[in-house]
């Protein structure tokens, strides 16, 4: 791949000597981590691809597609609406990180004791080593976290059309009339850096897109509750990772490709691992590209992670946007009223988290929760104390964890986790 896109990269002013041996990382993580797998999904194949052209052939459509004035946005957090994105023709995007790359750079514009996400968003910025960042005609940042919020004021000089969104804080008619008004900007943003006018008639058919990939994501995650398990939670991590980057109707059409053969799997008994095998829910903060360290620890641990509560997980894909309705104010309000369903830890209070975590414990009959806090990550710090607290009223084991991006605690998590699942097994 590096030498097919050589020209490409250097053109979106990359650093290449840092490019390159960050590929060789990340291919040498990936072929260690997920292509040891035994037993996994013939249909994964098209994912694996996806990851091995993840910085080539989706770039190069990006870049297809701006020539031809098509825009492409690139964004954080699950409270910006891809429904918006696609109705002025755009493409959206995710910029999250999930590796340690650069942080002696990011350290020298953000603190120290910031979160690795932030981190990791400057690192690759500053190291000239992410192509969907140079790729985007403009960023949406958020203001989920204090960190994030603050730390946009140092990134909004590291890129060329930076647009910052104001979230609300608390589940109120109040905090809704705020979401609802800064969707409104962003539509006047969008319909001015594309050129082109949203209409209801487009904005329903950008609904429909959207929500089928939703519905495939649903049927994934429906047929992990059976035992044996078809596919690893490693596996479904990484589907639930590209949701993000791939193209939404091509990504959609392989997944319910993949969602027809575990199905067939679940009817015959056909697993990755052998059936009776502990079940673990993790909950927490969102893993991104390749952040895959918790799900591996568990797996090799001798476990199997049937379901995430995550933003990359059932928080990205858990609610549909209702299609009814003709008008566009109409539409816009279902857009409004399913993106405040999303139960992030940045609202106070935040019940229904905690809820939900209970209900797929449950539904996917699991033997415990394990709890996923990235270091300095205050909302879901937070809240962690809470959900254990709730979690274990109920009888749930429950194992809180804090970690970061590097790889120095294995050791560590490791015989924690492995103490954890020898207890709920």
């Amino acid at each position: 791949m590096s030498e097919q896109y050589r020209e490409m990269w250097k053109d979106l002013g990359l650093n290449l000597e840092a490019h390159d041996a960050l590929l060789k990382v990340l291919g040498e993580a990936y072929q260690d981590i997920y292509l040891a797998q035994q037993n996994r999904p013939g249909a994964m194949e098209y994912f694996d691809f996806v990851m091995t052209e993840v910085h080539g052939l989706r770039v190069k459509e990006l870049n297809d597609a701006r020539a031809v004035g098509r825009k492409v946005i690139g964004s954080f957090c699950v409270f910006v609406p891809e429904e918006l994105i696609l109705a002025v023709e755009g493409i959206s995007v995710g910029l999250c990180a999930g590796a340690e790359f650069a942080f002696d750079q990011a350290e020298k514009i953000i603190p120290r004791n910031t979160c690795s996400l932030i981190k990791s968003v400057c690192g690759f910025s500053l190291g000239k080593a992410c192509p969907y960042i140079e790729s985007s005609d403009m960023i949406v940042g958020e203001n989920t976290c204090d960190g994030k919020k603050k730390s946009y004021e140092e990134f909004g000089k590291l890129v060329k059309n930076l647009y910052v969104m104001d979230l609300p804080q608390m589940k109120s008619e109040e905090g809704k009339t705020l979401l609802k008004a800064e969707y409104v900007k962003f539509i006047k943003t969008l319909e001015q850096l594309s050129g082109k006018k949203i209409t209801a008639k487009v904005l329903k058919t950008a609904i429909q897109i959207v929500n089928e990939k939703r519905k495939a994501i649903r049927r994934l995650a429906e047929v992990r509750k059976a035992d044996p398990v078809p596919i690893s939670g490693l596996d479904a991590l990484l589907v639930n990772q590209l949701f993000f980057f791939d193209d939404p109707e091509r990504f959609t059409e392989s997944v319910n490709k993949l969602a027809d053969e575990m199905e067939q799997r679940a009817k015959t008994g056909k697993g990755v691992f052998p059936k009776g095998r502990p079940r673990v829910v993790v909950t927490g903060c969102p893993m991104a590209v390749p952040n895959w360290k918790i799900p591996m620890v568990i797996e090799s641990a001798g476990a199997v992670v049937v379901g995430e509560e995550s933003c990359v997980g059932e928080r990205g894909a858990r609610w549909m946007t209702s299609e009814k309705g003709d008008s566009l104010e109409e539409l816009l309000d279902n857009i409004v009223e399913r993106y405040f369903n999303i139960d992030c830890a940045i609202f106070t209070p935040n019940p229904s988290r905690v809820d939900q975590v209970k209900k797929m414990v449950k539904d996917y009959k699991a033997d415990g929760a394990i709890h996923y806090c990235i270091q300095f990550c205050q909302p879901y710090q937070m809240e962690a104390g809470n959900m254990v607290n709730e979690l274990k009223k109920v009888g749930v084991n429950v194992l809180a964890i804090d970690t970061d991006y590097s790889q120095e605690d294995i050791g560590q998590l490791k015989t924690r986790i492995e103490a954890f699942i020898e207890m709920v097994g």
